[in-house]
């Protein structure tokens, strides 16, 4: 029987990339039963984005009104996502869907709840320096901090069952999903399998919008929720 897969694609300014990456998730073939379900959030985009996603068919589209960041689209997304699992799917083309089977193959074999891809162990474009430490440090924190060996704990490919990720009471708005969906899973006891994954990261001038500010306030998320019970 195929399993149905959510894929959330959050953007904001997109504009030159959603439709290319909406067609690419579309048209990836994955060798499992798997059927799509594809829900773009567009997180109060102003360049047109909103324009091309209304050209498009096949998608489930949630318009926000505002720019509210990446895990309160997110978070929306789920709301309206039906299936027995979640990936989430940046819209800059930064990752390949084409990657999704290596995601699914560990769930199918009852080897894991939870998988995430790894720029570090796959084929990738070299990383700016001062973002490759960034990352490494914060796995490293993580580790650390929640007793794991995770080598990259800020990739965006990740899968999750969907009831997995309504029961954690995610609240953070921002790029700080990605610390804190991690510390919640870890915290549950949930060991994170882990895929290589093909990586082709963008430059600000393309529109990058993570920060050093993001790489702080992934610091303090993480040793929150450490804290808390």
């Amino acid at each position: 029987m195929a399993i149905k897969l959510s894929i959330i694609i959050p953007a904001f300014n997109e504009r030159k990339t959603i439709k290319e990456c909406i067609e690419m998730v579309k048209k990836t073939k994955i060798s499992f039963p798997v059927k799509k379900e594809i829900i773009v959030v567009d997180d109060g985009s102003t360049d047109g984005t909103k324009k091309i996603l209304k050209e498009i068919k096949g998608i489930k589209i949630i318009d926000l009104k505002q720019n509210m960041g990446k895990g309160y689209a997110i978070r929306k997304g789920l709301e309206k996502a039906s299936g027995d699992f979640v990936i989430i799917q940046d819209a800059d083309l930064e990752y390949d869907s084409s990657d999704y089977h290596k995601l699914i193959k560990p769930i199918l074999e009852k080897k894991a709840e939870v998988v995430y891809g790894s720029r570090f162990l796959g084929e990738h474009i070299n990383l700016f320096f001062w973002h490759m430490i960034a990352n490494k440090f914060l796995s490293l924190l993580t580790n650390v901090l929640y007793d794991t060996t995770l080598s990259d704990m800020e990739v965006g490919y990740k899968i999750f069952p969907r009831k997995l990720l309504l029961s954690l009471n995610l609240q953070e708005n921002g790029f700080g999903f990605e610390p804190e969906v991690t510390a919640k899973v870890l915290k549950k006891r949930i060991r994170i399998y882990e895929v290589p994954i093909s990586y082709l990261g963008r430059e600000y001038r393309d529109g990058k919008k993570i920060t050093w500010i993001d790489g702080f306030k992934a610091v303090f998320i993480l040793l929150k929720n450490k804290l808390i019970n």
